[in-house]
């Protein structure tokens, strides 16, 4: 990458240029265009071999932390204890814990090549999604919640007891848990269907990426923080944080979560909803005109001129790198353009999101001609028609 990045820059300044190049500008572009082209696909190529050796990486890691907060939950139930003494409670609590992780342990050993234990909320674009990581909380504490139950159950002695602890699973008393597990899971499942549906009516652009983060639960394709996703998560995550002290303090019977913290958890999910059908759009192409450089002469668009095609959308998120910008290509009539990279210092001016500069290639025949971008995504956008001259 440091050697892509100082390239890139040398032939933003104008040097390395072969002398056979470098007296016409548009072969010099397109030179320049080919070599950046290459070596950003170098570089594509090995950041997705190290995307996959860390995948396969992170399932040890995974264990790592599971385990951990297994022992974490030891001590702070043994310090606890001092004074308060040990209950038939924190022993279900422990051994809830254990079969849990023990769950998750050999969960991970069969998806290893996948992430592990974060398998499940790895989306199909590489990176961890939102909605899956919310729901897979709601539903693991949900079950630990049962576990401990069941574990407390099956060391009761007393029929009174016993039946106490079989009525603190009456929906009365875990109404809400109940509802906002069934909403969040509900949720997960149907912005997968809502962004499948959305990338098939090319409505939404989506490029894979190299390998999941823990940002990506926070921000968008880009990196770029959301606002839907930010509330969602710290809105679900302080719900759980909450059901799981009234769990410790009342471990009979399921969390008894307030139906006010219920209500706002259940706002916070179709907030973030109604984000997933708002993101996005269409490439769109507003107009296409006669490049003009400093000096030249005001005329129609001609065989071998540089055209400028403006619009929005031409860049997906998640898309700004060079082997993604690269892939970009507009149809002249029935002649395919790839769209050349132009340099300068920090980055390139050609392609944006906005502009998108092309020669005419000679192919061409003159007269009225439709032009229309492909993405990196593999979106197509409208026809607009321009008319070529001899």
């Amino acid at each position: 990458m440091a050697e892509f990045l100082l390239k890139r820059d040398e032939f933003a300044a104008g040097q390395g240029l072969p002398a056979a190049v470098s007296h016409s500008a548009s072969a010099s572009r397109q030179w320049v265009s080919e070599e950046l082209t290459q070596s950003a696909e170098v570089v594509a190529e090995r950041g997705r071999a190290e995307g996959e050796a860390w995948l396969a990486r992170l399932w040890l890691r995974t264990l790592y932390a599971l385990w951990s907060a297994v022992v974490v939950l030891l001590l702070v139930q043994a310090l606890t204890a001092i004074g308060a003494g040990w209950t038939s409670a924190r022993t279900a609590g422990l051994l809830a814990a254990l079969v849990t992780a023990g769950a998750l342990t050999a969960a991970s050993w069969f998806h290893r090549a996948r992430g592990g234990a974060l398998a499940p909320v790895i989306g199909e674009d590489n990176r961890m999604s939102t909605s899956r990581t919310v729901a897979a909380a709601w539903v693991l504490f949900v079950a630990y919640a049962v576990l401990v139950l069941a574990g407390r159950l099956a060391a009761a002695s007393d029929p009174a007891e016993r039946d106490a602890l079989i009525s603190g699973l009456d929906l009365a008393r875990g109404a809400g848990v109940v509802t906002v597990l069934a909403v969040v899971c509900g949720i997960a499942v149907l912005v997968r269907r809502v962004v499948g549906l959305r990338i098939l009516a090319q409505r939404l652009q989506k490029v894979r990426a190299h390998r999941p983060r823990a940002a990506d639960l926070l921000t968008d394709d880009s990196g770029r923080g959301t606002f839907a996703d930010i509330q969602y998560v710290v809105i679900g995550a302080v719900a759980l944080v909450f059901a799981a002290v009234r769990l410790a303090r009342r471990p009979d019977q399921l969390p008894d979560l307030p139906w006010g913290l219920a209500v706002l958890v259940l706002i916070s999910a179709a907030t973030y909803l109604a984000g997933k059908y708002a993101e996005g759009g269409r490439p769109v192409i507003l107009s296409v005109v006669r490049a003009r450089e400093a000096g030249d002469l005001d005329g129609p668009i001609r065989t071998g001129d540089d055209i400028e095609i403006r619009g929005t959308g031409f860049v997906p998120p998640g898309a700004d790198t060079a082997d993604r910008l690269s892939r970009m290509v507009v149809r002249i009539g029935p002649v395919n353009v790839h769209v050349p990279l132009i340099p300068v210092t920090g980055g390139f001016n050609n392609p944006t999101d906005t502009m998108l500069k092309v020669p005419v290639p000679a192919d061409v025949e003159p007269g009225l001609v439709e032009v229309q971008v492909v993405t990196a995504g593999g979106v197509a956008t409208n026809r607009c028609e321009v008319e070529i001259t001899d």
